[in-house]
């Protein structure tokens, strides 16, 4: 595929710095590219041609290869981190949107929103080995440390579907707010997040009982309740904060995750959908989908330090560990 850099001076940024320099990899929805933003130097250092409408993107757990959903081609890319080049497509389902990948490095589940269906796609042996009817235009997926565990939010069911990981059977349901989107599971698995963006609140659910344990809510001074739209989030690996993305509200939400306070709100570019974090918690990186830029966070401040420019509806990010 195509390779191309930004100027002169990323690609002389790029040539002196170290394979395992420290990356954010943001997928372009409008621009058929994935922008990649070195750490150290918060620039634009390559940016990589990929398929049609790039959403959903995350590296394989030996950050060996990124993968990406190409919705447009209904296919899921798989690219060489070290090449930047695209080794293969991978069946995916029609329409792939988010997708999660199992710890066992080897199976993915997708969303494929136009069908309603979760499809589980082997990387190994490059097929679908299962697809769980779900519910109306599915978005979000998790899958719990455990790996026993996955979860598909349906935005139009607005729900949460509990699915067992060996027998592919859906074994509880969970209603949250309008239109979920992200989800995800604390690091001790006892815990899910759910973000709804229509219904404006973040809901936690206990992972043993499935009782809703709190529904939290924003409120930001001049902004609209309708323009605070939670989509996508992180929770910190001590289960201590989730910061969340509140979509047309131009705003990162600060939430203690023991408490459900809001503490804070960082003001970002236009339409904040989703997000990627640094493996030390330092640093927060958010796509805005409208600003066509990527705001860097610095968590330790508790500050917005850099804008960074990137293609065209930036959607998702994924971040790569420097010791990868």
């Amino acid at each position: 595929m195509i390779r191309s850099t930004v100027s002169a001076l990323a690609l002389t940024t790029l040539l002196a710095a170290p394979a395992v320099a420290q990356e954010v990899w943001v997928s372009n929805e409008r621009d058929n590219t994935i922008s990649i933003i070195d750490v150290s130097s918060m620039e634009v250092i390559e940016t990589i041609q990929v398929g049609a409408r790039p959403r959903g993107i995350m590296f394989s757990h030996d950050h060996k290869v990124a993968y990406l959903c190409a919705s447009d081609d209904s296919t899921i890319q798989v690219i060489d981190v070290a090449t930047r080049e695209i080794l293969h497509n991978l069946p995916s389902g029609e329409n792939p949107e988010t997708f999660a990948l199992h710890p066992d490095n080897r199976h993915i589940y997708i969303s494929n929103e136009d069908d309603n269906i979760t499809s589980v796609l082997d990387v190994v042996d490059r097929r679908i080995v299962a697809q769980i009817p779900v519910g109306v235009e599915p978005e979000g997926k998790a899958i719990n440390r455990a790996g026993t565990i996955a979860i598909t939010t349906s935005e139009t069911t607005n729900m949460a579907h509990w699915i067992n990981t060996e027998t592919y059977e859906i074994f509880q349901n969970s209603l949250v707010g309008s239109r979920p989107r992200h989800a995800e599971f604390t690091s001790d698995d006892k815990r899910l997040f759910v973000s709804a963006e229509i219904g404006g609140g973040l809901h936690v659910f206990d992972t043993e009982t499935f009782e809703e344990l709190a529904e939290i809510r924003f409120e930001i001074p001049d902004v609209h309740p309708h323009d605070i739209q939670p989509v996508g989030f992180k929770l910190t690996e001590d289960m201590t904060r989730v910061y969340v993305a509140l979509g047309p509200a131009n705003r990162i939400a600060v939430v203690d995750a023991e408490t459900y306070e809001v503490l804070d709100y960082h003001l970002v570019g236009r339409r904040v959908w989703h997000m990627a974090m640094s493996d030390d918690e330092t640093k927060l990186f958010t796509t805005n989908g409208v600003s066509g830029d990527v705001t860097i966070i610095d968590l330790e401040r508790q500050e917005p330090v850099k804008s960074v420019k990137v293609g065209r509806f930036p959607w998702g990010a994924a971040y790569r560990p420097a010791d990868s």
